[in-house]
């Protein structure tokens, strides 16, 4: 490998970038009581194909592509995915409550479960498809929850997935203005 005199430094600085999310308090992480059936699919929620292990990979895969060309932009992708990671732990300690496990399967009720791994992923090459991508994973998570809180009959769960899904749908809202940037 030859030495370089000039090495190639990204100047990127991610010191102050905060989590992009509604200014708006989570409701108290709470649960009616054990309930493996809605930890079960928390665990979607939280390590599924539709989920927020995915959207934290897909977004810092793009950041880290983006990063040493388009700054700004990374550094807004950073933002969301740090939101999104805040959303894995409030689902982590939703499905400990219930009684379920935290070990990157998502469960189904028969007993099978499935390891999370990144083939989930969409991870085009230019940058308006990977915003394009990050639109449809977060239009697919918020259908989601919705279809998880139709089936989940415990009010402070779905509490926190109502609050979720306001995280969910201002990063589309975001995500659509970079696209027209």
């Amino acid at each position: 490998m030859e030495e370089r005199e000039n090495p190639l430094v990204n100047t990127c600085s991610f010191m102050n970038v905060k989590p992009i999310m509604m200014e708006l308090p989570y409701p108290a992480i709470q649960v009616r009581g054990k309930n493996q059936a809605y930890a079960n699919l928390l665990s979607f929620d939280y390590c599924g194909s539709v989920s927020e292990m995915s959207a934290i990979t897909q977004y810092i895969n793009n950041e880290n592509r983006m990063s040493c060309e388009q700054c700004p932009l990374a550094k807004t992708i950073l933002g969301i995915a740090m939101a999104e990671m805040i959303h894995l732990q409030k689902l982590g300690e939703l499905i400990f409550l219930l009684g379920g496990t935290i070990d990157f399967s998502a469960k189904q009720n028969g007993g099978r479960q499935k390891m999370w791994t990144p083939e989930y992923l969409n991870t085009p090459q230019n940058v308006k498809k990977m915003i394009l991508a990050d639109i449809e994973a977060e239009k697919a998570a918020i259908n989601q929850y919705r279809m998880h809180i139709k089936v989940i009959k415990d009010d402070y769960v779905n509490a926190v997935l109502a609050r979720i899904i306001k995280d969910e749908e201002y990063h589309i809202m975001i995500l659509k203005a970079l696209l027209s940037d």
